[in-house]
């Protein structure tokens, strides 16, 4: 049989194993897994890892959040991701205020494929204003939108009965709910107290944000998700009180999922001591928080209380950032991590020791997959996309705004150095970065 491409000579990564084979590609797809493969078009894999392309389940890119737009448009975003080994993002969709799911969908769509270089999906955003709207939530699943978001703060913010309403009609379809998970009614009263008493600067961000308010807003959400009878994933959990929660109704029998974010295994609260507009970079919410924190939820993946780990990249220009500078609460929320995301949690993760290269390919690439219904992703096996990832455990890189991809001109993980890196990204069998350059065209992304 001939093949478009082989990778020979790799160790294969997956979820569940670990070996040696080569890899043949044909029109797209993973067409065979065997030894000594021979082909024309060949990728030598000597000393790396294969592993499946990794999925970030949870990016913001063009997005609209204020007087701003998200920096990373869906062109210099997927580079980005692609450099980074992810080859699928899922991005979102929130509805205008006389337009339709269906509508708004095909426009975010449209947008997304005339310049994403990867393949993307999309969650469909219920805010306040889709609450007439939830008999559209059927055509949206059909259409293509297997997860509904739902916030518990912001402008966003559905009341626990407009949430109950919304698992009901996502639970009709056999959709997802995904939840942003806060407090906001005490987080605004802390807010309000603390602007109020003087204090302003980004310390007081993390503590009118306490840990404890985010792990109420997951319990009360998973009480809601288990009276209606749906399951329930839980976006960007910052601190362990929280994925105590999730990982206590799992025990108890109820379908709850749970997700982490590289900031929140990275960084700490010593990021806000920074002086000037470098105190209010790296706000974003939930909230960075201490190191005790950093560590438990190390220990909760290694354990598998975890389900995926997402990027949640949603940058800002430093300019922007230092517009909302006289208060903490003005200052736009979010951080750059869609490049650095697979690589850090194999170079803090499994060289660390806190889980293995097959939780590492789990997290990043397998569960995401299945969970969001990605039939033809995460994983390698044939018949599956060709979306393969060949890296090398050994490549230092040090991060800095010169060294990634994304648009924003800073990153909160300046100067740190991550051991283990992509040397090449495949997408359905199109090589999309090797030797540090994307010949990928803006548009080849497909709607999945």
């Amino acid at each position: 049989m001939s093949y478009d491409l082989i990778i020979k000579n790799g160790t294969l990564v997956t979820a569940s194993s670990t070996y040696k084979a080569d890899i043949g590609i044909t029109k797209g797809r993973i067409s065979a897994i065997a030894e000594d493969l021979k082909g024309e078009n060949v990728i030598d894999a000597t000393g790396k890892l294969v592993t499946p392309g990794a999925i970030d389940t949870h990016v913001h890119l063009e997005m609209p959040i204020g007087k701003f737009t998200s920096t990373d448009d869906f062109y210099s975003g997927t580079k980005a991701a692609a450099f980074g080994g992810t080859t699928t993002i899922i991005d979102f969709v929130e509805t205008g205020k006389n337009q339709t799911m269906i509508e708004a969908l095909n426009e975010r769509k449209a947008k997304a494929e005339s310049r994403s270089i990867i393949d993307f999906g999309l969650h469909m955003t219920i805010g306040p204003d889709d609450m007439e709207k939830l008999d559209q939530v059927q055509d949206a699943y059909n259409a293509g939108c297997r997860s509904f978001k739902i916030y518990m703060a912001y402008g966003m913010k559905l009341n626990d009965g407009q949430i109950l309403r919304a698992f009901e009609a996502i639970g009709e379809t056999g959709g997802l709910p995904i939840v942003h998970a806060e407090n906001w009614d005490a987080i605004t009263t802390l807010i309000d107290k603390n602007i109020s008493e003087g204090n302003t600067s980004p310390e007081w961000h993390t503590k009118s944000r306490p840990a404890i308010l985010e792990a109420e807003a997951v319990g009360r959400v998973i009480d809601l998700a288990t009276y209606v009878g749906v399951p329930v994933h839980i976006f960007h959990i910052s601190c362990p009180e929280a994925i105590e929660r999730v990982k206590n109704a799992r025990i108890q029998g109820h379908f709850v999922t749970a997700e982490t974010c590289p900031q929140y295994l990275y960084l700490t609260d010593e990021v806000f001591e920074e002086e000037g507009v470098e105190g209010a970079l790296p706000i974003c919410s939930p909230p960075i928080r201490g190191i005790i924190d950093q560590l438990e939820l190390w220990e909760y993946l290694s354990s598998e209380s975890f389900h995926t780990i997402s990027s949640d990249h949603c940058p800002f220009t430093r300019e922007e950032k230092a517009s909302g500078l006289s208060a903490f609460n003005t200052v736009p929320g979010g951080v750059p991590s869609i490049e650095m995301r697979f690589p850090s949690i194999y170079s803090k993760g499994v060289r660390g020791g806190f889980i293995t290269e097959n939780q590492w390919v789990d997290l990043c690439c397998t569960t995401p997959a299945w969970l969001f219904g990605l039939e033809n992703k995460g994983d390698i096996q044939v018949g599956k996309d060709a979306d393969l990832v060949i890296f090398d455990p050994k490549k230092e890189k040090q991060l800095s705004e010169d060294s990634l991809h994304e648009e924003a001109g800073w990153t909160p993980y300046k100067n740190m150095k991550i051991t283990g890196w992509p040397e090449v990204t495949i997408s359905r069998g199109e090589i999309i970065v090797k030797d540090g350059q994307c010949p990928a065209e803006k548009g080849r992304g497909q709607f999945v």
